[in-house]
């Protein structure tokens, strides 16, 4: 299973009203970090069941960029009942990414 790529259209119903947590990346195509954890997070997106794992692309989606002011690439955020709760900013390790998810 990948990493969901989620949009403005389907934030709401995929990440504030989800059930369990939410890992979401923001990323883009051309920055080099981002593309240094995609893999790690992909990894994740088959491997965690009691997390969902979602992906913005920051190019496509600036509103929810802008709305929780993600200023740098990668950013990591952990939402839980609908609010953001946990967030890293730049390349992290898979078990950094598993105690962000996990709290």
């Amino acid at each position: 299973m990948s990493a969901l790529h989620v949009t403005n259209e389907n934030f709401e119903a995929e990440v504030l009203k989800s059930e369990k947590p939410v890992l979401v990346d923001f990323w883009a195509a051309w920055c080099g970090p981002c593309q240094m954890l995609l893999p790690v997070i992909e990894e994740l997106a088959g491997e965690v069941g009691d997390a969902k794992i979602c992906k913005v692309n920051v190019d496509e989606e600036c509103e929810l960029a802008e709305k929780y002011s993600v200023m740098t690439i990668p950013t990591l955020i952990v939402f839980r009942d609908g609010k953001p709760a946990e967030k890293s900013i730049g390349v992290i390790s898979k078990e950094q990414i598993l105690k962000l998810i996990h709290g």
